[in-house]
């Protein structure tokens, strides 16, 4: 018996002449199915993978909005209420001196009254108008409003549409003229030359404390520089 030698993968084999060897099937690859997975698994994965890039990048589309969104809605702590409360004496004072009526402004009123808008405008729509505005102890809305307009427009426009009762309310020695509404009350007292108003949200107790503190001045006009 003669032996040789067999190379195979660069290692040497003993063989047996006339003997025949049977060389193994050597696997060169994986099952395709393996890779894929027999219900679509690469596509599954990638799918996967899709779904999560793509709620990355809604949240990142997302957050600045929220954050935006947040940071400019008012938020009270404790119940609190974020207006802003404003000095109106300078505004008053101008009101005071250009109006052709005597303006209206409240003085010792109590604890826990804070104004928050004020303005002054000349022949508008609804004549020469002042507004001030208030929030009551309870942060109910409460507001001055006086115009030479006709008055009847005018206190549908500042009342928010209230209707006339046939209720008046004496404060102070003075007579006002009850209306009521689904968004605000009103107490309205008509003057030759002025109406003035004081309606909100807040309650009839807080309208009348309101009502019964106003002081209506007229101020001198300041006389132009070379004139006496």
């Amino acid at each position: 018996m003669t032996l040789s030698v067999y190379c195979h993968n660069e290692q040497a084999t003993p063989r047996m002449s006339g003997v025949k060897r049977v060389v193994p099937p050597v696997r060169t690859g994986v099952k395709i199915g393996a890779v894929m997975g027999d219900d679509g698994g690469v596509a599954g994965r990638n799918g996967k993978k899709q779904t999560v890039r793509n709620m990355v990048l809604s949240l990142v589309a997302v957050i600045p909005v929220a954050f935006v969104s947040w940071f400019f809605i008012p938020h009270g702590s404790g119940g609190g209420n974020p207006a802003k409360t404003v000095d109106y004496r300078v505004e008053l004072q101008t009101a005071r001196r250009a109006a052709p009526y005597p303006v209206a402004a409240p003085e010792g009123l109590g604890e826990g009254w804070r104004a928050t808008s004020r303005w002054y405008q000349p022949g508008g729509r609804n004549g020469s108008a002042w507004h001030l505005g208030f929030l009551d102890p309870q942060t109910e809305y409460v507001a001055v409003e006086q115009s030479d307009a006709p008055a009847a427009g005018f206190v549908d426009a500042v009342s928010q549409g209230a209707q006339k009762t046939d209720r008046t309310q004496e404060i102070g020695g003075v007579v006002w003229q009850r209306y009521e509404g689904t968004k605000y009350n009103a107490l309205v007292r008509e003057e030759p030359g002025v109406t003035t108003v004081v309606t909100g949200t807040a309650s009839a107790e807080r309208l009348a404390e309101m009502a019964g503190a106003l002081k209506a001045e007229k101020a001198t006009p300041v006389p132009a520089p070379g004139r006496s």
